[in-house]
């Protein structure tokens, strides 16, 4: 079956589970129930002549690679007056258990599942991730120490990076306004490696860290209070996302990280497959292949309904990415 060529969802069009604050500092929904996998809804505005993506990512909780993803043709510093700017602000949940913090690589994005007064809520925030000399490892791990004001101790390999750029380092740099670790750092079991702020928020959003995740100084000030220790990370590269709205199947899908560094995969048609499968299980979709090989061409990061569940076929046939734990 064809579906419509493909169209952006409208402000108006149907929010997947409830926002509850939606503003740079937080981006809050309730969680959607177990056979559901989107949150949110794209947004479109009109620029002014000074906007930039940096400052339209900071005011909408959105990062700079996402920003670019989903408007392709548009210069990133100059939109211009009138210009429509898609805000990518409906997301296919990552695969994986709902629990704890979630890191997708690929999407430079975090998610933060919690219960408060016996209601789930999950929490999404753009983060910058490493480079691709200094990737940020993919597992499973925990927050084991929360420090308030932290001092940065650079490694002597990035010291001798500075050094020679002319820019010599010190051993140890206080709490303050030049500290990039900002004001409060979640540190990971995997040795030497943070969930931190930044004193440069203009770089949010991009590929840009030595290995650690950097989140905005609202988000991280929201974050750190929230967070136990032993809470349960998971650090993902998962570019290609499928996920079930009622029973409409929704991909939306990245740009790939480099596929030379150990561990990530690529995001081609077989990966695709491979996640079409993951998300219908032992079920059947009618799905319009074309649609997805143009979404998956245009890796705009925004998702797009590609097919639907057959009739017939129940919820409990379906294994959802989102629910194998």
């Amino acid at each position: 079956m064809k579906f419509d060529i493909y169209k952006l969802p409208s402000l108006a069009g149907l929010l997947i589970g409830t926002l509850i604050v939606s503003n740079a500092a937080a981006a809050v929904y309730t969680m959607p129930d177990a056979t559901d996998d989107l949150l949110g809804e794209v947004q479109t505005i009109s620029s002014n002549y000074e906007d930039t993506f940096i400052d339209l990512g900071r005011t909408h909780n959105v990062g700079y690679e996402e920003l670019k993803s989903a408007n392709p043709g548009i210069d990133p510093w100059l939109p211009g007056t009138g210009t429509n700017i898609v805000i990518p602000t409906r997301f296919v949940l990552p695969e994986g258990a709902r629990e704890g913090i979630v890191v997708n690589v690929a999407e430079y994005r975090i998610y933060y599942y919690y219960t408060s007064g016996g209601v789930k809520y999950v929490k999404t925030a753009p983060a910058s991730v490493g480079r691709q000399d200094w990737a940020t490892p993919v597992g499973r791990t925990r927050i084991v120490a929360k420090v308030r004001n932290p001092s940065w101790y650079p490694p002597e390999s990035i010291r001798a990076e500075h050094a020679a750029r002319g820019d010599m380092l010190p051993k140890v740099v206080p709490p303050g306004p030049d500290n990039p670790l900002g004001a409060y750092a979640l540190r990971l079991g995997f040795d030497s490696y943070l969930i931190h702020g930044t004193n440069r928020p203009e770089g949010l959003g991009m590929r840009v860290t030595h290995g650690c995740v950097r989140l905005l100084p609202e988000d991280i000030a929201w974050l750190f209070p929230q967070v136990n220790l032993q809470t349960p990370v998971a650090i993902i590269n998962q570019p290609v996302k499928f996920g079930w709205s009622a029973d409409d199947l929704y991909l939306e899908v990245h740009p790939p990280l480099d596929q030379s560094e150990e561990g990530l995969v690529s995001a081609d048609m077989t990966l695709i497959t491979r996640e079409y499968v993951k998300v219908t299980g032992t079920g059947q979709a009618e799905v319009d292949w074309e649609l997805v090989a143009q979404v998956y061409k245009e890796q705009s990061g925004v998702p797009v309904k590609v097919g639907f569940r057959m009739p017939g076929v129940s919820d409990d046939s379906i294994v959802g990415q989102n629910r194998v734990p």
